[in-house]
């Protein structure tokens, strides 16, 4: 049987066809991959150059400081034809956070009065535990802030004995209104008083009424109370400890208020009566800074003292967590962080997060409040408060304090 040229040609081209196209399917196959793979690598390297932008203060998470702003209160010098003989005592409590405001109080009650002002001593949460003012503050600049102001003395005279003292209280913020009806009455019969400060509200907002006595609580929160050199000293290597430890973000740390005693407290167990909540554990710490843009290369600076099972699951996240007891040098650990420094321990915390270049607060409060009011006062305003974040990207911004973005923290009257 004789075979046909054309049916030849037909399975030639047949066969060429089907190897032309599996080869096709293949490159197809392949080919695809390839850009699956490429796409993928594109994503990774955006991310990486994301984590990169913003470590070096872009559009992600870390932000550049504000303007600093300029002071705008006038330091109020006292007639000195108005100074009496009586004297206002007062104590520091309950840690740093209740310090500035305590402060602030005493001067501005001594002023009203014309009083002098003795300076404080510390008193611990334990009954007994106390320390001088020395101890913690720089004496000679309060000293110095205040003259011309207020008269202050370093202990009262002698023949005047502290047991015999009658004891006022006051609300923190005091007014002019509250002095002239609770305070002076007492004042002008006794001759002298021991001031205690009450805290109605544990915010620092700006009141709506201005005050001849602003200036006065001004001074005293951001112009008179300084640490004592050998303590900023314990701070200030801390915190370049932190910045050294952050060379992947250019130096920039967070500071977090996260402390495992407070979270076990009443306060800490449901919402608020506006349905934010007002405490927040090491696991959601870490799912929001990590929501907003935070890579496993952030710094993070815990309050908390000792570390605790509860904080592995935010080193999970954030490998480079630490706190006091790992990055404070040897040499100073018997004396900053032994069973009776508590109060040192509050206030390394206090200035450490106010020194940082993002502070987070976990924990609502006064401790909160305060630290804002220091940031502020220096420009630096990256505070980012925490949420429950849905699985969806958003910027920092979003979580900027009240006290900034509305600018209604006391600060703000006191710089402009």
């Amino acid at each position: 049987m004789a075979i046909d040229p054309r049916q030849i040609l037909a399975a030639v081209l047949t066969v060429t066809m089907f190897v032309m196209l599996g080869n096709m399917i293949k490159r197809d196959h392949f080919d695809s991959i390839k850009v699956n793979i490429h796409e993928m690598a594109s994503v990774e390297r955006t991310s990486e150059h994301s984590v990169v932008s913003s470590s070096t203060g872009g559009d992600g998470p870390w932000r550049g400081d504000a303007s600093t702003l300029k002071q705008c209160w006038d330091k109020p010098l006292l007639e000195e034809s108005d100074q009496s003989e009586g004297f206002v005592t007062f104590s520091l409590t309950n840690g740093p956070e209740y310090h500035a405001s305590q402060i602030a109080n005493a001067m501005v009650v001594a002023r009203y009065l014309h009083a002098t002002l003795v300076l404080p001593d510390i008193r611990g949460s334990q009954p007994g535990d106390r320390m001088n003012f020395e101890d913690v503050y720089d004496v000679e600049k309060l000293e110095q802030s205040l003259e011309g102001v207020v008269k202050v003395a370093r202990s009262l005279p002698a023949k005047i004995s502290a047991r015999n003292l009658a004891v006022v209280k006051v609300p923190s913020q005091v007014t002019e209104d509250y002095l002239a009806e609770n305070v002076e009455p007492v004042f002008r019969s006794k001759g002298n008083i021991r001031l205690v400060t009450y805290f109605p509200s544990v915010n620092m907002k700006k009141t709506e009424t201005k005050s001849n006595l602003d200036s006065v609580a001004c001074l005293a929160m951001f112009g008179s109370l300084e640490l004592k050199s050998e303590v900023y000293e314990v701070v200030d290597s801390m915190v370049e400890r932190l910045k050294t430890l952050s060379r992947k973000t250019n130096g920039k740390f967070i500071a977090v208020d996260l402390r495992v005693d407070m979270l076990e407290k009443k306060g800490c167990q449901g919402n608020g009566a506006s349905g934010s909540k007002s405490c927040y554990s090491p696991q959601e710490i870490a799912l929001f800074l990590r929501k907003i843009g935070f890579g496993k290369d952030t710094t993070v600076y815990l309050t908390q003292s000792r570390w605790d099972n509860s904080l592995d699951t935010l080193k999970d996240f954030f490998p480079k967590t630490y706190t006091k007891e790992s990055i404070m040098s040897a040499d100073r650990k018997t004396k900053f962080l032994n069973s009776q420094a508590s109060e040192y321990e509050k206030v390394i915390d206090f200035y450490i997060c106010s020194q940082s270049d993002v502070f987070v607060p976990a924990i609502s409060g006064l401790f909160y409040a305060n630290v804002v009011g220091k940031r502020i006062a220096s420009g630096k305003t990256q505070i980012l408060v925490p949420a429950n974040i849905p699985d969806s990207s958003t910027s920092s911004a979003d979580f900027l304090s009240h006290y900034v973005t509305k600018r209604n923290h006391f600060a703000y009257s006191c710089f402009c």
